[in-house]
């Protein structure tokens, strides 16, 4: 009976090794920097299947590449390093960098990732615990706390713009009060909780019954994996109103109604607690039987596109008039015989006035050939008016007696190719 037992549990014992989730490691106290000769409590917690439970549990400890002696689930360090741990059967952990300084002064930071909305903080901590005055906080190389003597420096929610390089400095008393002191500096990096989010038009509304219809829009996020059962709430806005404040559900009902206005949405996504709060960009509703627009790729404030018409999306109530560039045709001048300017083709006709607008895009391809054209046409025109000038301006010689009056000006033909050079008749001898 022991064989087929043992067996037995084996088997299952396999298939839950395979989706064993990687051990977690802890840092007690939880500073990542310490002084020489002094110890931390590392702690490795991991899940083990039944199988491991029936013989004596090891847990793998590494320093670098370095296998310790230790298989206990709790080790006291006190050596610099990257530490990670691992249980039978199941990956290695996330390391934890350890550091260990000889200065007077060191600057403390916790060792696991923080988060934007979760408090941060930063203690400032002299040798053997001797209290440190005139203590100032530095982020980026700018002082922005000040406390009269020891005294943690927290932020009680962290953002993005709270990552940087943080370095502290202070005078104690050996015996006398010493010198201004300053800590290494240390690199501190708020995570991102989520992604800022995306309103995207999901699919057409198919009412049942009596029921309007209408087309539904998404807010999409995506949470960081090690926050993945953070709850987030989500609210919908036409410009800078609410039409829907924040809920639960990631999903809006635009009416159909308000579907052929072409207006604009954007949504917003937060933590039940608003500690941290993002918003999507625009998003022009596309009109009955259109394909589905993307979102743009600014998000303008929605107070600022509240008062400032520049700034405010756009809404295409009615179908935007057709503006066509002029045709230019040049004809032979009256002051510039046979110099005829190139004809340009016809630009096509705009669309009337209940075909559907031209996309922008395709409306600026159409009239890109015309304004070439009439560059062209200027730069041309431009040149036989100034050649024009100088044979005006020009001092004609006087001719001699009996000899051949020169033309005048008025029927000189300027040729659009190469200067233009007066000759002037021999006179009769």
């Amino acid at each position: 009976m022991w064989a087929p037992t043992a067996l037995l549990l084996l088997v299952p014992s396999i298939g839950q090794a395979a989706t064993l989730e990687k051990p977690i490691l802890s840092l007690h106290p939880p500073w990542t920097t310490i002084f020489k000769g002094e110890r931390v409590t590392l702690r490795c917690d991991g899940y083990h299947p039944l199988l491991l439970e029936l013989r004596p549990i090891h847990t793998l400890w590494y320093l670098g590449h370095l296998l310790l002696p230790s298989h206990k689930k709790s080790i006291e360090v006190q050596a610099p390093g990257v530490y990670r741990c691992q249980t039978r059967g199941a990956p290695v952990s996330d390391p934890i960098h350890l550091s260990v300084s000889n200065d007077w002064l060191i600057l403390q930071v916790p060792y696991t990732a923080v988060f934007e909305g979760e408090p941060l903080v930063m203690r400032c901590r002299g040798w053997h615990d001797k209290v440190v005055y005139k203590l100032h906080y530095y982020h980026d190389g700018r002082a922005v706390r000040y406390f009269h003597s020891s005294t943690n420096y927290t932020v009680l929610q962290a953002r993005s713009s709270d990552s940087g390089r943080y370095q502290c400095s202070g005078t104690m008393r050996i015996p006398v009060e010493s010198a201004p002191m300053f800590s290494a500096k240390v690199v501190v990096t708020v995570q991102e909780l989520f992604q800022a989010p995306v309103l995207r038009v999901t699919r057409p509304h198919e009412a049942r019954g009596a029921a309007p219809r209408g087309v539904v829009l998404r807010c999409e996020t995506r949470l960081h994996p090690q926050k993945h059962d953070t709850p987030l709430q989500f609210a919908f806005y036409r410009y800078s109103r609410a039409v829907r404040r924040f809920d639960w559900a990631a999903e809006y009902l635009v009416p159909e109604s308000e579907v052929e206005e072409l207006e604009s949405y954007w949504c917003e996504a937060a933590t039940a607690t608003r500690s941290v709060r993002k918003r999507s960009p625009w998003l022009q509703l596309p009109g009955p039987g259109s394909p589905l627009l993307l979102p743009s790729t600014a998000a303008p404030d929605p107070q600022a596109a509240a008062l400032a018409p520049g700034n405010k999306p756009l809404s295409f109530r009615k179908p935007p008039v057709s503006r066509s560039v002029p045709l230019v045709t040049s004809a032979p001048n009256a002051t510039s015989a046979g110099l005829e300017f190139p004809r340009g083709d016809a630009p096509p006709a705009g669309p009337p006035a209940c075909a559907p607008p031209m996309p922008l895009e395709q409306s600026a391809r159409a009239l890109k050939p015309n304004v070439d054209l009439l560059l062209r046409e200027m730069q041309l025109l431009k040149g036989l008016l100034s050649r024009v000038v100088l044979e005006l301006e020009e001092p004609q010689a006087l001719p001699e007696p009996g000899g051949t009056a020169e033309p005048s000006p008025s029927h000189l033909a300027v040729s659009p190719v190469g200067p233009v050079t007066p000759q002037a008749t021999p006179a009769e001898s």
